[in-house]
């Protein structure tokens, strides 16, 4: 069977709350591999809630749908305050990236407490603001941004990751409608390790299966290499999502 759309791969998933240091109750979901630990830990940051930005977000999804079959990964997922998916709403109000602040804290106390290994942010839109925003402040291996716009992001917080040990993987697609590759080179040349991927033919919501599976390369060969050629046939069980 051809690995495509809102395919789910085994895995053992578990609904989550966690509170933050505010009060608020976040909900969520963690999918870990169907039999062995994961290798490492994805905790995901999605697009902009008051665009339609969720947890369910397509490449979010896909990528928890997925990866913990194919890579051996961990994948968190939730949704920030005021946030609403099937899996439910989270307490309090879009507040713009600021107190969402607390939001990346929390999930990264779930990570800790949970003792799951090698903490990556990936960020997608509004949620590579917040990975450059917050991502330093915590115990992570690196961040994987999806089509960073830099509208909240200042270049002060971005220069800051320069000489930061964690690494800063940036895909940035050809016609994204906010930030293109030129103008990324030049908003990251204040961090001369980010590795910054131009991806040919891509746009800024990732539509199609074509580029899924590019960004889900990506985050493997950055996070769990050995996993690669990531597979597009399944032979085994799923769930139609």
């Amino acid at each position: 069977m051809e690995i495509r759309g809102p395919l789910l791969l085994p895995a053992r998933r578990e609904e989550i709350e966690f509170e933050t240091i505010d009060g608020l109750t976040l909900v969520g979901e963690l999918a870990l591999p169907p039999e062995r630990e994961p290798v490492a830990t994805l905790v995901t940051l999605h697009p902009l809630p008051t665009a339609g930005g969720f947890m369910d977000s397509h490449i979010l999804r896909k990528a928890a749908g997925r990866l913990p079959a194919l890579a051996d990964l961990a994948v968190l997922r939730f949704n920030t305050r005021g946030t609403t998916s099937s899996r439910g709403t989270s307490d309090g109000a879009f507040d713009g990236g600021l107190a969402e602040a607390f939001d990346v804290a929390a999930a990264l106390d779930f990570v800790r407490e949970r003792a799951l290994p090698r903490p990556w942010l990936v960020g997608w839109s509004f949620g590579t603001e917040l990975a450059l925003k917050y991502g330093r402040d915590h115990d992570i291996e690196g961040a994987v941004l999806l089509s960073p716009p830099l509208h909240r992001a200042s270049d002060e917080e971005v220069a800051a990751w320069a000489g930061d040990a964690r690494r800063l993987i940036v895909l940035v697609p050809e016609f994204d409608d906010y930030l293109r590759p030129d103008a990324a080179i030049r908003r990251f040349a204040s961090v001369p390790e980010a590795v910054l991927i131009p991806v040919e033919g891509g746009k800024h919501l990732w539509v199609g299966e074509n580029q899924t599976r590019r960004v889900l390369t990506e985050i493997v060969a950055a996070i769990n290499p050995d996993a690669l050629p990531l597979p597009n046939e399944w032979n085994g069980p799923v769930v139609e999502d």
